[in-house]
């Protein structure tokens, strides 16, 4: 693992509103995210926060000395965390995610809790006292070895444990496949591995934009060669029709097995009706 820039700062509100469909406010403890994955789309955020060290090398950890305003929560949906782990390891002594869920106990809103780190775990005692809680846990392979060239995060096995471990518990458990790489993610072979344990699965495609999709696609051509050339009708020739298929596989599929499933491969328009939607 790569040395990580670590800082604390203050800020004025952990609440941000959200323009995500499915979501009216986001939770981000943290800027930054030492799990390091290659296609997080969250290294945008470099734009706004002035950092110069590469995504996934620097931590800031968020102070926040104001109470969080529960009332403005009730009845609302909150997501925890969109453009970082809220789980990442440096949780582990900090605790941001363990203070922020205490506040959160009695407070009537939908939580969504979205990680790829087995660290939760440790808040079974408060995950167990929330009103209304999902999480959903990132899976797109269960190769280890594409996940390590992938991320830092915890390996898949831990992953599959901890949402064995929480369903167990009475945790509403989520499997996101997420991102989904072309011929490489098996995700029939993935909801056969957690169909016991996953009450509901969402879908979301590879996108590749930004300094990201050069890397990505060096990684195919130089691991999955025999694929590279469908990435790039994909990616630089923008021809959708292997998301088209996938999609009605997936439907199929998830429909004839009796899953709960939500397919976020149009996720860009979701977000464009839903702003166009709060401006009206």
């Amino acid at each position: 693992m790569k040395e990580i820039a670590v800082k604390e700062i203050e800020t004025k509100d952990y609440i941000t509103k959200s323009n995500l469909p499915a979501s009216d406010y986001v939770i981000n403890p943290y800027v930054g995210c030492p799990h390091g994955c290659r296609y997080c789309y969250a290294s945008f955020m470099k734009r706004f926060t002035r950092h110069l060290e590469d995504w996934g090398t620097f931590i800031d950890i968020k102070r926040c000395a104001k109470p969080i305003n529960k009332s403005k929560l009730v009845g609302k949906r909150v997501f925890l965390s969109s453009v970082t782990d809220c789980y990442n390891i440096y949780e582990k002594d900090y605790e941001l995610t363990r203070n922020i869920l205490k506040e959160l106990i009695d407070v009537d809103c939908e939580l969504s809790i979205s990680t790829k780190s087995s660290l939760i775990l440790r808040d079974m005692d408060l995950l167990k006292q929330m009103k209304n809680v999902v999480v959903s846990m990132s899976i797109n392979t269960l190769d280890e070895n594409f996940k390590n060239d992938m991320d830092n995060a915890s390996s898949i096995k831990e992953r599959l444990n901890t949402l064995r471990t929480l369903h167990k518990n009475g945790i509403y458990t989520i499997l996101f496949m997420s991102p989904i790489f072309p011929y490489i993610t098996d995700f029939k072979a993935i909801i056969e591995a957690s169909k016991d344990f996953v009450m509901e699965y969402w879908f979301e495609n590879l996108n590749l934009r930004g300094s990201y999709k050069t890397d990505i696609l060096n990684y195919i051509k130089e691991n999955y060669s025999e694929y590279y050339d469908e990435y790039i009708k994909i990616y630089n020739k923008k021809d959708n029709a292997y998301w088209h298929k996938l999609a009605s596989e997936i439907n199929e599929y998830c429909t004839l097995n009796n899953l709960k499933f939500t397919n976020f491969f149009y996720h860009n328009e979701l977000v464009e009706a839903k702003k166009i939607c709060n401006n009206q």
